[in-house]
């Protein structure tokens, strides 16, 4: 029963609720998956306590971890005294960054639930502010947003200074320059490419528009894809641009088509570098995907039908139906950018860590192509972009201030999953981990419940070994994988590029939903009705 009360006292923590926003491999830094780790697996006849043994089923409560766990934490400790753990990294490289998932820690001092009142009242803000007190909010939002921030971070610094803490607070540190990081190269690196379609907006060319934007988006990320896709998409509609088509462009671009590959969301890249194979999630979810993907675009064709019927006539301009791009150079930068994301020494062990830099290699690539992107891309892409940095300004400082109220929701959530792990089965983890990813980070969302569910198997989710052995027995990931990527799409925080594709359409002159109209007006009555069905038919 407790992580049924968890859920809900998560939910009812976010009810005015960018997975944060979660980045396309950016936070695919496995940082979140050595914070769980340090909680217990639960195992045996009973489960495992906390690794230190002194949890609620660890030794002190008479309820062991295992002769293998027992004996793994041995070998680290061993591999301590002999000095194989140079540097902080972990020899294998299965580590990195400084960091191991630590045998001999405890969980620490488990953070206080009111520590996420700053986490409440920063969406809330969000949500109320460009309503009822805008000039208030567009002058003072960051200043709003970096004094709750440090609000957390300063009893995180004060009151809640033991190792499993401070890790946890580094790690979103950690989430959020890798967040931005990726975000902010790939915003700068598609505003330097112009595509122009000069072809007569009607919902067949729309529909088409969006299922290749969806199947790119596992190609190159749902953020690649926005960031890439949005502009040329609301040029073809230029003179009946609604909010529905940025709407749904978020839907399918921005969410839903990133299902297929690690690549596509961060939550399946976190899951590939624990062990889940590459193609695992393109052959268990493309049958759940096909027919996502339909439904929406056919919803979108009876919207953007009818919008059409009402401006007939309107476009009297004559279309020569050419595709006009620029922007070559700045294609070389999207490439470098996804390369860069596997430049993790968790994936290669060749890659050095930076520790105890807050950032890494992959980081540096980033920022690197940020500033080369813009100084060197093409100046009439740039012009027809009406390219500014106002909309990455908003996504940065907004989200450092939810990065870091969000790490107490995240710990007493991942805490109270893996206590309860036996209680699991496919209905609570589709609808846990759905309903916190639209609310919270979806990529520890997705680790949270893949932790809580590879332990009750005896297995442990740092063991590639482990993972990979859960994997066969095709239970549960299903569930969480899509869940996971799915419900980012229910408002504007649940994905990275959400918040991102709102601020440049709010820029092109289009007045979108407030965070209550989307979800309201479009994500519950649209999108929820086919989360219960993908549940009932694949799940239940």
């Amino acid at each position: 029963m407790k992580i049924v009360v968890a859920i809900l006292i998560a939910a009812a923590t976010t009810l005015a609720a960018p997975q944060t926003t979660t980045t396309d491999g950016a936070d695919a830094s496995s940082d979140h998956v050595i914070q769980n780790a340090e909680l217990a697996q639960q195992g045996g006849g009973g489960g495992r306590g906390l690794r230190d043994g002194s949890g609620p089923h660890g030794a002190g409560g008479g309820k062991g971890r295992g002769a293998e766990a027992t004996k793994h934490d041995a070998s680290d400790s061993a591999a301590h005294a002999n000095g194989e753990h140079a540097n902080g990294e972990h020899a294998n490289g299965e580590h990195a960054n400084g960091e191991h998932a630590e045998a001999g820690h405890g969980a620490g001092e488990a953070p206080s639930p009111f520590l996420v009142i700053p986490f409440v009242v920063l969406l809330l803000m969000i949500a109320t502010g460009p309503l009822f007190y805008h000039k208030f909010w567009d002058r003072h939002y960051p200043k709003v947003a970096i004094a709750l921030g440090l609000i957390t971070a300063g009893y995180y610094l004060v009151a809640l200074r033991d190792d499993y803490n401070m890790h946890a607070l580094m790690h979103s540190v950690k989430e959020y320059l890798s967040f931005i990081a990726l975000l902010g190269s790939l915003f700068v690196a598609s505003g330097g490419i112009m595509i122009k379609v000069d072809k007569k907006s009607t919902p067949l060319l729309n529909i088409a528009f969006l299922a290749i934007g969806s199947v790119i988006a596992n190609v190159i990320g749902t953020t690649g894809a926005s960031m890439l896709l949005i502009r040329p998409f609301i040029k073809i509609n230029k003179g009946r641009i609604k909010p529905f088509h940025i709407v749904f462009f978020i839907f399918l671009v921005s969410n839903i088509g990133g299902a297929l590959t690690p690549i596509g969301d961060p939550p399946l890249f976190l899951g590939f570098l624990r062990g889940v194979p590459f193609f695992w999630t393109l052959f268990h979810i493309w049958y759940i995907w096909i027919p996502t993907i339909l439904v929406v675009l056919a919803i979108f064709y009876v919207f953007d039908s009818q919008d059409l019927k009402k401006h007939e006539g309107d476009d009297a301009e004559q279309h020569t139906g050419k595709i006009e791009f620029k922007g070559l150079k700045n294609v070389a930068f999207l490439a470098i950018i996804l390369i860069s994301v596997f430049l993790d020494p968790n994936v290669l062990n060749w890659v050095p860590s930076l520790a105890p830099l807050p950032f890494g290699i992959r980081e540096l690539i980033m920022f690197a192509v940020m500033y080369f992107s813009y100084t060197m891309a093409n100046e009439d892409a740039l012009r027809a972009n009406e390219f500014d940095f106002e909309p990455i300004k908003e996504v940065a400082f907004l989200f450092i201030g939810i990065f870091l109220t969000m790490t107490p929701a995240l710990q007493l959530i991942g805490q109270m999953a893996k206590e309860n792990s036996d209680q699991l089965n496919d209905t609570l983890l589709y609808w846990a981990t759905g309903s916190l990813s639209a609310f919270l980070d979806n990529a520890p969302t997705y680790l949270n419940f893949l932790s809580a569910a590879v332990g009750r198997f005896n297995l442990d989710i740092n063991l590639v070994s482990d993972v990979r052995e859960f994997v066969t027995k095709d239970m549960f990931l299903q569930a969480i994988s899509v869940a996971a990527v799915y419900f980012g799409a229910m408002t504007y925080i649940g994905n990275g590029p959400n918040f991102m594709v709102k601020s440049i359409s709010e820029r092109s002159g289009i007045r979108m939903p407030s965070f209550f109209g989307y979800m309201m007006k479009y994500s519950i009555p649209i999108l929820l009705p086919i989360f219960i069905v993908v549940w009932f038919v694949f799940f239940k």
